[in-house]
C-alpha cells in the first residue's frame, strides 16, 4: 500500500474515475440494450425516436476515451444498418 501523501491522492483520484468511468460505460451500455430491444420487437417508430440518444451517448462515450473511435463508428454503423433493414 502507498504511504507517501501524493501515492494515497493518488490512489483516491483513481478510485473515484473508475467509479465514473464504470458509471459512464454502463450507461452506454443500458442504451445499446435498450435499443436492441425496440429492434427485436421491430419497433421502428420507437428505433428513430431512440437513436440520436443512443448516438450522442456512443459519441460521448468515444470522445472521454470510454471505448475507441472506431468502435464508437461500428456500434452505430450496425445500429443504422439494422434500422436500415428492419424499414424495408
Amino acid at each position: 500500500m502507498a504511504n507517501t501523501v501524493s501515492s494515497l491522492k493518488r490512489v483516491r483520484m483513481a478510485e473515484r474515475k473508475t467509479e465514473i468511468n464504470r458509471m459512464r460505460k454502463s450507461r452506454l451500455r443500458h442504451s445499446i440494450r435498450s435499443l436492441r430491444r425496440l429492434f427485436t420487437a421491430k419497433d421502428v417508430k420507437g428505433v428513430e425516436k431512440e437513436m440520436p440518444s443512443t448516438f450522442s451517448v456512443i459519441d460521448k462515450s468515444a470522445k472521454l476515451g470510454i471505448i475507441k473511435k472506431n468502435t464508437a463508428a461500428r456500434y452505430k454503423s450496425r445500429i443504422a444498418h439494422h434500422l436500415k433493414k428492419l424499414a424495408a
